[in-house]
């Protein structure tokens, strides 16, 4: 191991000046070149200062809090990637910001493994991305009193959470198309399973709920222009072309996910039309993908890695001892691009 008299003797100065140097002493005053050649000797010898090992022997002798992610999705579809990157991408934001932090013990549980009870046995806390198994979540809610759920608050008087408000987001959607001019507006959407919460159960989605609000409050809602099925790329392509077959179209469309937007264009451009030339849309999430389709498409933007990482600040605060909890809301934007014909 590199002294600091090794140092010294090849940038010939004396060890009290490669002392103070590399210490950041502010009352030392030597020339710019010389600092510059004690830094960099003390790199080519690989040297580490006496703070810095102290340092790192503090932070090997604690331990990393280990941490479970429950993820709605199985293996093979988050492989698959194309279909909805939603959750995969508030996932990388967990993981990113555990590695940011020094926490390098992350397990992956998803809602497919038979043994989760048994996984969650040997952490210290959980992060729930979407949504768990009500019945699980009995059993280890005891035993297991660090939970954060992202994406969903199922009760916020015990577990904290981090959450988009679905409500002005939606809002800002159809201000812009109803600014827009459109008065004949539909909608494509899917179905908020909470399978992870409970096996039987299909919630109403907050964006499908305000569309309605917002239609019927100026008498303009339609229910035969509402098609509802599964959040992926297939469905939004079939609800399409559904809608083009039935006839009388709307002007314009909000749809849930850019996912489901992108197989729509595809049905629209099978049958001929344009958008927005004959049909526009503004979409939800604002995933990369979004200003790639093959007609840019308008979103509201989710900061989908930011909900991730807020999740691991909570957790760990919760770890390290606050009682009380939060929910914390993670703001987003309406990104305006082609598909909507407007600026």
């Amino acid at each position: 191991m590199a002294t600091i008299k090794d140092i010294a003797d090849r940038a010939k100065v004396s060890s009290a000046t490669v002392s103070r140097v590399l210490n950041n002493d502010p009352t030392l005053l030597v020339t710019d070149e010389t600092r510059n050649r004690i830094v960099e000797v003390s790199k080519e010898l690989d040297y580490t200062t006496v703070r810095k090992r102290r340092n790192v022997k503090k932070l090997e002798n604690v331990r990393s809090p280990r941490i479970g992610i429950i993820i709605t999705c199985s293996l093979e579809e988050e492989e698959d990637g194309v279909d909805d990157p939603y959750f995969t991408s508030i996932r990388q934001g967990v993981e990113s910001e555990c590695l940011n932090q020094g926490i390098y013990t992350n397990k992956i549980i998803r809602s497919s493994d038979s043994s989760q009870e048994q996984i969650m046995e040997d952490i210290d806390g959980l992060i729930v991305i979407g949504g768990m198994n009500l019945s699980l979540l009995n059993r280890v809610k005891d035993s297991l009193n660090h939970i954060v759920f992202i994406n969903y608050s199922p009760d916020e008087d015990r577990y904290d959470s981090v959450v988009v408000d679905f409500r002005k987001a939606t809002m800002s959607a159809m201000e812009h198309l109803l600014n827009q001019g459109f008065k004949e507006i539909g909608y494509i959407g899917g179905r908020e399973s909470k399978d992870l919460l409970d096996r039987n159960a299909v919630t109403g989605d907050m964006r499908l709920t305000i569309f309605e609000e917002v239609m019927k409050a100026k008498g303009m809602y339609r229910a035969d222009q509402v098609f509802i099925g599964e959040f992926s790329m297939t469905q939004g392509y079939m609800l399409m072309k559904e809608a083009i077959q039935k006839g009388n179209l709307p002007e314009a469309f909000f749809i849930a996910s850019d996912s489901m937007a992108i197989g729509a264009l595809r049905a629209i451009q099978e049958a001929n039309l344009k958008v927005p030339e004959d049909l526009a849309i503004v979409s939800f999430n604002d995933v990369p993908i979004a200003k790639f389709a093959s007609v840019p498409l308008t979103s509201v933007k989710v900061y989908t890695e930011q909900l991730g990482r807020e999740g691991v600040k909570l957790l760990l605060d919760r770890i390290n001892g606050r009682e009380i909890p939060l929910k914390v809301t993670v703001p987003t934007k309406l990104v305006i691009r082609e598909s909507c014909g407007g600026k």
